[in-house]
């Protein structure tokens, strides 16, 4: 039943009074309930598409800033989801108070989910290193952000079906349906939003912060306008200020994110970095690689280029499967950077090398930066090499030539990555024997031997259940300073190699074998057995 309220002054809208569910009392609304109930939806729908873009913004950053993709998603997930619930118990108590209680919890959501990725990037930046202990302390601030977010959004909805039922009674069921209606459809919207939109456009910091912008904007609206009469003098002002102090802190990160990005990479990188962007794939940082200083190359914080020594680490890899018989045609999986290319294109008797690199900002930064290009040689000005830009994986699998490749040269991230799990499994390596001709090699870089023994001999077992035949291998023996190859630290004293470890493979009934190719130590005797291979569904390598 709808109730003219009290006298309006001419040219403006009559208030409404509704009856509200037994025992919620009755929202006085500036406009007609259906309009008011409609925006309440649409608020919803948005508050939700907030929350999940902080629940995404967790993931994403955790997943970068610590690694293992898999147990950061679960740790966030588990944690907010028990989060909502406890949240959804708590917010009884404030269902006398609803749109204080919502507009207040909104105000402190827009405010940590917005800063969720800065506190998180400082704390990395300027309290972690690149070993053990951060991984341990940044799971704890992960799970308190998580907790926090968790908390706030299950608050959420009690709340909502209070302020929806004063402005209109209707069964429950039904109520349920729509209130859930808003909140998944906006939860999609916020799903699509951050990879497509956020991320590549604004990145993580950036995004977060327009984020909590949004979420306060229309939390605040939404109480103030549509249910202000249900608040005090003092409560409206209160939560205006809040509101505005939340807005006022939020515009005053974003303004000062550039520079506090560039610190932040500073302190994570050191002062010399020359080249900070997204691809859109990943995060490329250029340190050094002038002066006299050697250049180093990082992707999404990992280090894959130690311009001191990665010669060592790329000969390694390269050139006891280009000794091992014909190499006119030579396939690099990865290595966008030009290095394995560089070391192929050393041989005589090389007719063509195709690169398949799935980040086309990597090869462009080869080609062009100054220090990359005159560390690889200069490799893509050489007509006989290819760039072909596609996932390794899916080339494989529709595009790649069948026998078309006298070695194959897998330049690729570390295995402990949860996404390059597919590209030392035993469908990959099944693929990759398929574009072998019949006296062909393939040579996979299978990490530290000494620091990660049983992930080297996983990859080891893995190639063999593929059916190719293996010959691991390592180089020098805790050589001291020894840093380069794929997602290792620059800082020799916190967990960097000291050795690192390959595996050459070739089809079986064919005969691989690293004798005789200076600085290379054969392991075959060390050989670890009955371990069972890693697979698609079924990855067995830990970072």
């Amino acid at each position: 039943m709808i109730e003219p309220h009290a006298p309006a002054p001419p040219g403006a809208p009559p208030p409404w009074r509704t009856r509200g569910a037994p025992g919620g009392g009755q929202a006085w609304l500036p406009v007609r309930p259906g309009v008011a109930r409609f925006l309440v939806l649409a608020g919803v729908f948005v508050c939700a598409a907030c929350g999940l873009v902080y629940e995404l913004e967790l993931v994403a950053l955790a997943s970068y800033l610590i690694g293992d993709s898999v147990t950061q998603a679960s740790v966030v997930l588990s944690v907010m989801v028990f989060a909502m619930g406890i949240g959804s118990l708590a917010a009884k108590r404030l269902r006398p108070r609803a749109a204080l209680g919502f507009g207040a919890i909104e105000a402190a959501l827009a405010l940590i989910g917005g800063c969720s990725a800065l506190a998180l990037y400082a704390a990395f930046a300027w309290t972690g290193d690149w070993g053990g202990m951060w991984a341990s302390g940044s799971r704890y601030l992960l799970v308190a952000f998580s907790l926090a977010i968790g908390l706030l959004i299950g608050a959420e909805v009690p709340l909502l079906m209070e302020l929806i039922q004063r402005i209109r009674r209707q069964d429950p069921a039904g109520m349920v349906a729509d209130l859930f209606a808003a909140d998944y459809v906006g939860a999609l919207v916020g799903g699509l939003a951050f990879p497509f939109l956020l991320l590549p456009w604004l990145g993580q910091l950036t995004g977060a912060l327009l984020t909590g912008t949004v979420n306060a904007l229309v939390g605040g609206a939404l109480v103030l306008g549509l249910f202000h009469r249900d608040l005090s003098r003092r409560s409206r002002l209160l939560l205006v200020l809040t509101n505005l102090t939340v807005l006022g802190l939020l515009a005053a990160a974003a303004v000062q994110v550039d520079d506090f990005e560039r610190a932040a990479r500073r302190a994570v990188y050191g002062r010399d970095v020359r080249v900070a962007l997204h691809t859109g794939i990943q995060e490329v940082v250029l340190t050094g690689g002038t002066d006299g200083r050697p250049l180093s190359l990082f992707l999404d914080g990992r280090l894959r280029i130690s311009g001191r020594d990665e010669h060592r680490y790329r000969r390694a890899l390269v050139h006891p499967a280009m000794a091992g018989g014909p190499h006119a045609r030579v396939l690099v999986l990865g290595g966008g950077d030009g290095l394995a290319a560089r070391e192929v294109l050393r041989h005589e008797g090389v007719h063509r090398v195709d690169v398949v690199e799935i980040d086309p900002g990597v090869v462009r930064l080869a080609r062009e930066d100054p220090a990359l290009s005159r560390l690889n040689g200069h490799a893509y000005d050489d007509d006989r090499v290819r760039v072909i830009t596609a996932d390794s994986f899916a080339w494989l699998r529709h595009v790649g030539p069948r026998a078309a490749y006298d070695v194959v040269i897998c330049d690729l991230p570390d295995p402990g990555i949860t996404a390059s799990t597919k590209l030392y499994s035993q469908e990959f390596y099944g693929l990759a024997a398929t574009v072998l001709a019949d006296e062909g090699r393939l040579v996979v870089h299978a990490g530290p031997l000494s620091s990660r023994h049983h992930v080297f001999w996983t990859v080891d077992a893995t190639l063999r259940a593929a059916g190719l035949r293996t010959a691991p291998y390592r180089i020098g023996t805790r050589a001291p300073g020894f840093v380069a190859g794929p997602d290792r630290t620059a800082d020799t004293t916190t967990g960097a190699p000291q050795d690192w470890g390959f595996v050459l493979a070739g089809p079986g009934g064919s005969a691989v074998g690293v004798a005789g190719v200076p600085g290379v130590v054969g392991i075959e005797a060390d050989r670890v057995t009955g371990l069972p291979p890693s697979t698609l569904v079924h990855p067995r390598y830990a970072d």
